[in-house]
Parts: structure tokens; sequence; C-alpha cells
């Protein structure tokens, strides 16, 4: 007990200020684990003649581009929404003949899906000077909280061909931005392809909803940066000077899930027991 009020003097001692800040307020969050079966493909026109002609593909990446949020209140349900997330994924892969050298194949990926969270309620609407573009569907968006989510590449799971769909719905695409789109070379083509590549990946993601929020917290004293800026990397003639600069990967001897601090914890704890 003397030594935790010593340390709570000490702390208060130091605290110089209370500073005022503005940050976001994690109101409700959520993980999740997609298993996405059968997404469709949709190549590029190069792609999708050179997978007709193809007896089978693989898929060799997956890279997710960006997702789309949509974020609207719970009617008969205060205080609660739903995100409407939309994950955008270019996929590569290549052709499989017997004999044949491989075609690179390049297409993009949809998958849509809906989580509802609390996001708390606010009588206020918040505007900033930082939104420079006036938006209609903003003006009626002015109290919804803020949702981040936060997901990392997928993991590819299948990969097969089948035979495009004659039904009448077989040829409705899903809405593509026009910032996506132009990350490929060649139009998406989206109906009329005799064959469609079909993947299936899973996603681990998290999704949580905020809302802003001001603060009294204790302060220190302010901060200046340590390091000085430099431009100079080293050049190709000098790779040891490169090398000399790059930090020694400790943490890729260990396992992720065990911290190196942890390892070495308990190794003394077990020379001790001994």
């Amino acid at each position: 007990m003397p030594e935790q009020e010593a340390h709570r003097g000490r702390f208060i001692h130091e605290i110089r200020q209370a500073a005022r800040i503005h940050t976001s307020q994690i109101e409700d969050a959520c993980l999740d684990k997609d298993c996405i079966e059968d997404l469709r493909v949709y190549l590029t026109a190069q792609s999708q003649v050179a997978l007709d002609a193809a007896a089978g593909a693989r898929a060799r990446s997956a890279e997710l581009l960006h997702v789309s949020i949509d974020v609207e209140p719970v009617l008969y349900h205060r205080g609660h929404f739903t995100a409407d997330l939309t994950f955008f994924y270019r996929i590569t892969g290549e052709t499989v003949d017997l004999g044949l050298r491989p075609s690179t194949l390049t297409g993009l990926a949809v998958f849509s899906k809906r989580v509802v969270l609390e996001g708390g309620e606010s009588g206020a609407k918040v505007f900033s000077s930082a939104e420079r573009r006036l938006d209609r569907r903003q003006l009626y968006r002015a109290d919804l909280p803020t949702c981040v989510v936060e997901a990392v590449d997928p993991m590819i799971l299948t990969c097969r061909v089948a035979e495009s769909c004659v039904c009448p719905r077989s040829g409705l695409g899903p809405e593509i931005p026009e910032a996506i789109g132009s990350l490929f070379e060649d139009p998406l083509v989206t109906e009329g392809e005799g064959k469609r590549l079909l993947i299936s990946l899973g996603q681990f993601s998290t999704v949580r909803m905020e809302r802003s929020a001001q603060l009294l917290v204790p302060a220190f004293e302010y901060t200046m940066p340590e390091k000085t800026c430099t431009d100079d990397l080293g050049t190709p003639d000098e790779p040891c000077e490169l090398f000399s600069r790059v930090d020694f990967p400790t943490d890729a001897f260990f396992p992720e899930s065990r911290g190196m601090q942890q390892v070495l914890s308990e190794q003394r704890t077990g020379q001790r027991g001994g």
C-alpha cells in the first residue's frame, strides 16, 4: 500500500495540466468470420476470352480493394443501426491447359453483408469544415454514427469454373463504382460470358460504431520528435550501409501468439523454479 500511494503521488506530480481532446467513442463493435462460397468473379474482357477457351482455372491471389459502408437507423428500435457493407476484391489467377502456357486472369469479386449494431442516440447534428463536397444524402445523415470496418485480405479456399447460366437474371451484375472499375486495364464483363470463374473466400473483419466525444484527460509534457529527418537510405553502391539500418526482426523468430517478453518471462520462471 505505501508503494502504491507513492507511485500515485509521483504520477499526479508529473501531470502538468488537463488537456481537452476530441476523439471517437466506440458505441458497439463485433467481429466476423465469413465463409463466402462460389463468389462470381467478373473478369476483364481479355481474361474472359482466355477463360472461355481454357479447360480450367486456378486462383493465385485475392486482394481487398475497398469496403463500401451505408448506415441507416433501424425502424422501431431506437439507438440501433444497420450497416450495409460491400467488399470489393481484385482476383488474380491463371488458366489451366495441358501442354499450353497459362494465361493470366484478372477480375473483380463483390460480396455484400449487413450487420446491426448499437450506435447510441444524439440530438445534435455534426458538421465539419473538412467536408468540402456537399452531398445531398449527407444533409439527412448528420446525426448518424460512424461505421468503421477493419479487414485483412481474404483467404482463398476453393476455385472452380462453371458454365454460364442462361436464366433471365444471369446478366444482372453489381453496381461497380467508377473508381473501382478504373483499377482494371480492360472493361469488366458482366454478361454474355461463356464460362464463369467462381471462388470461395474466407474473410476476417471487425465492425464498430463510433460517435464523436470531447474528453478531458491528464497531460504531461509536450513531446517533440526525437528522430532527425533524413532522405539518405543508402545507395546501391552501399548495400551493407543500407542493411545496417534495418532492425533485427526478433519477433519473427518467435510464435506470433506468444510475444518475446512472455517467452523470456517463462524461461526465467522455469530457471528460478529449477
